[in-house]
């Protein structure tokens, strides 16, 4: 499982394990957050073609889809 700080999410890098749309390196764009502090809301953005996904930022911690940093 990956260790994610969410106050540390927005730019940290990321690596598909499986590329989406033959786009496999991505960077957190925009995090957005509730008055508590928990993670409302994330988008990624494709290095390569700047296409942006909203995910659940709780996929990250999957080993078998994302990799930190850009591999």
């Amino acid at each position: 499982m990956n260790e994610i700080n969410p106050a540390k999410l927005r730019n940290s890098k990321w690596t598909a394990v499986e590329p989406l749309n033959r786009e496999k390196h991505f960077l957190v764009s925009e995090v957005e957050y509730d008055e508590d502090g928990s993670v409302i809301s994330c988008k990624i953005e494709s290095v390569l073609s700047r296409n942006e996904y909203s995910i659940d930022w709780l996929e990250l911690k999957s080993e078998e889809k994302w990799v930190q940093g850009w591999k």
